[in-house]
């Protein structure tokens, strides 16, 4: 099997397919560049190209497929970015991958202790030698009660690490977990919004999840409620999102994804237009922790990236079954 590798962190992913393409005995080449129409001659003569967030639509799989790809692996939990039905209707197997759910789990309970601390507003007032008290009171996180919206890898671990934290915890998902149960109570969605002090989304971004936290979600969540997005800038509709924190209904909003972040995340636009002003709104408030999709990024979840990646390419390449291959 040959691999081509685009978008190439040289500075942490290299590292790691250098030993998995050794360990695995696969020839690849790779640059820094994200796939465009203007690089895809790069890859010619590979049967399997690697990508990462880059959107991938009809006329690049048309390309890919006059080139003889027959393979796209993204070092991504989601798929989202790419054009799925139409690679499967070229005959280009669509292969995705899994990491350490510790990554984001971690991650998202750091944004809930920061939100129920007031912890950006803090820190702002101390970078201009405000050490007064007012509006920095904040709240216990084992005197709240968490509500999971989704509860695969990721939100199954963040239940099992929170815990130990001893908060109340109701969760909901069209599958129910016995492994979550010993944690947290399954009830309905609007329950759910109507109980918790903290909302933490765990979604995959599906059609029927896009914008899940609209308006009308948002009216039936709990005043000063603490909402954590770290799966997919989709799930959340930026607008009213917005409009919740400008009326107060949404006390602190931790997001390390939002909506249209493509193009933007992972490379750096220091001095450049944004073309996201919902972004740049949502960066103003005190109240509200933007990061840039970086809740997965450890040393353990870019090593399983990597070799997932590769692994799931070999098993879909050698006719094997794989729970990662897109159907």
């Amino acid at each position: 099997m040959k691999l081509f590798v685009y978008s190439m962190r040289e500075f942490d992913e290299f590292p790691c397919f250098e030993k998995f393409c050794k360990k695995y005995e696969i020839e690849y080449e790779y640059t820094t560049q994200t796939p465009c129409m203007d690089n895809l001659e790069l890859c010619r003569g590979y049967e399997v190209v690697d990508i990462i967030t880059t959107v991938i639509d009809r006329p690049m799989l048309d390309k890919f497929h006059e080139m003889g790809v027959r393979c796209l692996t993204t070092r991504t939990i989601g798929y989202d970015h790419i054009d799925t039905a139409y690679a499967k209707s070229l005959g280009i197997g669509v292969v995705h991958i899994s990491y350490s759910p510790n990554s984001v789990a971690d991650y998202t309970i750091m944004m809930m202790l920061m939100g129920c601390r007031r912890m950006k507003h803090i820190m702002e007032r101390a970078a201009v030698q405000d050490y007064t008290l007012k509006g920095k009171l904040g709240r216990e996180i084992q005197d709240c009660t968490v509500g999971i919206i989704g509860t695969g890898r990721i939100g199954k671990t963040l239940i099992r690490h929170l815990s130990g934290f001893g908060c109340k915890m109701i969760a909901y998902d069209l599958f129910e977990s016995e492994e979550v149960k010993e944690y947290a109570q399954y009830v309905d969605l609007d329950t759910l919004l109507s109980q918790s002090d903290i909302v933490t989304l765990h979604a995959p971004a599906t059609e029927d999840n896009y914008h899940m936290i609209d308006a009308q979600a948002i009216e039936k969540m709990k005043q000063d409620v603490i909402l954590i997005n770290c799966a997919r800038g989709s799930l959340v509709d930026t607008d009213a999102l917005i409009d919740g924190i400008e009326s107060g209904k949404i006390g602190f909003a931790g997001l390390d994804v939002v909506e249209h972040e493509s193009g933007l995340y992972y490379f750096n636009r220091m001095g450049e237009p944004l073309h996201n002003p919902k972004l740049a709104i949502l960066r103003s408030y005190s109240n509200v922790l933007v990061s840039p999709h970086t809740a997965f990024y450890t040393d353990e979840a870019v090593a399983n990236m990597a070799e997932n990646s590769i692994v799931g390419a070999i098993k879909y390449m050698n006719g094997e079954e794989t729970p990662f291959l897109v159907k």
